[in-house]
């Protein structure tokens, strides 16, 4: 396996890996605010639930996007691995960073809104679509790292392309 092979699965994995452990995190500290409000008011649950799973995006996100590019470069569903120069590799990697990067840190900044959204929640549940909406505004930039990485991903033209 050469560099470039090597480089392209690194960039892979830390995008499933940075915005899983961002997803993990966030997924944790809005469960926490959650439980408060739950243990409260166990009528809440579901409203609470639907603020829990926001930050959870992003590491399907990651997902797919190293899944695309181990599909891309042959390692899952191919007939042969790409034998990759050392440019191309560096390409896949930088190409994955924005996932790994911009998953990483919106989830936690997602989190951070909709454990605040539960605070909203606990005082006037009929205004959780605003908490929800809130949240969900952090995930634009998540959508739009994904996009990002599988576009570059797919522009790069390499032997397998």
């Amino acid at each position: 396996m050469g560099i470039g092979l090597t480089l392209a699965i690194l960039g892979a994995a830390l995008a499933a890996a940075l915005a899983g452990i961002g997803s993990a995190k966030g997924v944790g500290m809005v469960g926490q605010a959650g439980a408060g409000l739950v243990s409260e008011d166990p009528s809440k649950f579901g409203k609470a639930l639907i603020l829990q799973i926001l930050p959870g995006t992003q590491g399907l996100y990651g997902f797919l996007t190293a899944f695309l590019l181990l599909v891309r470069i042959g390692v899952i569903g191919g007939d042969s691995v790409a034998d990759l120069t050392l440019s191309e590799g560096l390409m896949y990697f930088a190409a994955c960073m924005p996932m790994a990067i911009g998953g990483y840190v919106s989830a936690i900044w997602q989190a951070k809104v909709s454990a605040s959204g539960v605070g909203i929640v606990a005082k006037k549940p009929e205004e959780s679509g605003k908490a929800i909406t809130f949240a969900a505004m952090v995930e634009t930039y998540a959508v739009l790292s994904l996009l990002i990485s599988v576009l570059a991903i797919f522009s790069i033209s390499s032997v397998i392309g």
